[in-house]
């Protein structure tokens, strides 16, 4: 099974943040994403530019991740341009990387291979 194919878990309550061994070893399996940490609070988020040849393109995948994390109720942050869309994955009830992240990233990969 693919990260891609893995269920979301549910992230209510006391859940943790992943470690820093689990987060190295999710992202060698979504090797086009990169950590990135938020200025002034230091929440570590996952982050992907995927680009387009034209705007159209971006719209769709734009509307498309918005389905994926809509159906998962877990949202992403978007930024649409002209010629690329911008994903940043993060949890907020745990202030950082989840699982579910690394399952939605990888979502958003097979989105833009499609």
């Amino acid at each position: 099974m693919t990260l891609a194919e893995r269920s979301c878990l549910p992230c209510q309550g006391q859940v943790e943040k992943l470690s820093v061994a689990d987060r190295d070893a999710l992202l060698k399996k979504i090797p086009a994403w990169r950590f990135c940490t938020e200025e002034g609070g230091g929440i570590e988020y996952l982050s992907r530019t995927f680009a387009f040849t034209e705007y159209r393109q971006a719209v769709d995948f734009t509307c498309q991740v918005a389905e994926v994390a809509e159906a998962e109720n877990h949202h992403p942050r978007l930024v649409l341009e002209w010629g690329r869309v911008t994903v940043d994955w993060w949890t907020h009830t745990v202030g950082g990387l989840y699982i579910n992240d690394f399952i939605l990233a990888a979502r958003c990969d097979k989105l833009y291979k499609e």
